[in-house]
């Protein structure tokens, strides 16, 4: 079906701020995500999963208690947004093809939980543990860990029982997945094999629960996209570092070499900062936006302190790279090693 055409696609940042979520109008059917959903239905064909998961546009991602579907984030819905989105938080959560496809097979697993009562079986709980284990506010990772599966970022298998499930499922079910030899000797590969098996006894059969409704959705959100991204940067912000001079001074110089504006560490940092952020979220799964934060500040200091670069913008980039990988690692220890859930 052809891309329905939307008269806010050519509205400024500020316009659609302002706009309620129900005004936009979306049609999941007329989206470039709409194809990535047929291709997960396809997936669970394929491995004789008759049940598929109803979807609908929402503001996260997310799948609810007691409702066999799955929320795609509004973003997603047309390009204009997820430049929106990008600018608002230095990331697209889902944004490429791959990350869209392994969250979407995330969600699936906690849909088919939901659509077959699976976690209620006592083995279900013996591999994964207690459904019902409250969800905490932070969990602490173990990254050398054998027993959880590694698919989505900050080893997030091991936040809680009902997501070391939708992780686990999620690699079972990727095409072309290797599991039973990329997790050899790993005590994850019990928790795959037992998955595989599950999955098996559930071939043709119907789903037990069959709720189509819709939880949240963007329709029938009176909210605008200004209070939205307020409450969702004022959710990623962190207690800033204090910033030393001498830890920047390393970084640039006060020595101007005489190659114009272009070379202060203020404008270098401004230019490069969604890539910057990018790098440092891949490297340590934080959310893009924390590590903007620390930019902001960074370039603020840099601006006051008037210092320029001392070598090329690679070697520069390498170094401020560094340093914001540091920064964030020194804040998680300060906070016992917790990651948000």
């Amino acid at each position: 079906m052809a891309a329905r055409k939307y008269r806010w696609a050519t509205a400024s940042d500020e316009e659609l701020l302002s706009m309620r979520f129900r005004d936009l109008k979306l049609v999941l059917s007329r989206t470039t995500v709409q194809p990535r959903i047929d291709r997960l239905y396809g997936e669970l064909g394929q491995r004789g999963i008759k049940f598929k998961p109803h979807c609908w546009l929402a503001e996260e991602w997310f799948s609810p208690d007691g409702v066999p579907g799955i929320a795609i984030p509004f973003y997603l819905a047309h390009r204009r947004l997820s430049q929106l989105e990008n600018r608002q938080m230095f990331g697209v959560e889902g944004g490429t093809d791959k990350f869209c496809m392994q969250l979407l097979r995330h969600e699936a697993g906690h849909a088919i939980d939901t659509a077959y009562g699976l976690h209620r079986r006592q083995r279900w709980q013996q591999m994964f543990g207690r459904f019902q284990k409250p969800y905490p506010d932070y969990y602490s990772p173990r990254p050398q860990s054998k027993n959880f599966v590694l698919h989505l970022d900050w080893w997030y298998a091991q936040s809680h029982p009902a997501e070391d499930f939708a992780e686990t499922f999620a690699v079972w079910l990727a095409p072309g997945s290797r599991w039973q030899r990329e997790y050899a000797g790993w005590g994850a590969l019990k928790k795959l094999q037992y998955v595989d098996e599950l999955m098996a006894s559930l071939t043709d059969r119907s789903p037990l629960v069959r709720k189509r409704v819709h939880i949240e959705p963007l329709s029938q959100n009176n909210r605008t996209l200004g209070e939205h991204y307020a409450e969702k940067r004022k959710h990623y912000a962190i207690q800033l570092p204090q910033f030393y001079d001498t830890e920047l001074c390393r970084l640039f110089t006060h020595d101007w070499d005489g190659n114009g504006s272009r070379r202060t560490a203020a404008a270098f940092l401004r230019r490069n900062a969604g890539l910057l952020c990018d790098v440092c979220a891949r490297s340590t799964g934080e959310y893009p936006y924390v590590f903007a934060q620390i930019l902001q500040e960074m370039i603020i200091r840099c601006r006051e302190l008037k210092l320029h670069l001392s070598e090329t913008e690679e070697q520069t980039r390498l170094g401020v790279v560094a340093f914001l990988i540091v920064h964030m690692l020194n804040h998680i220890n300060q906070t016992q090693h917790r990651v948000p859930v």
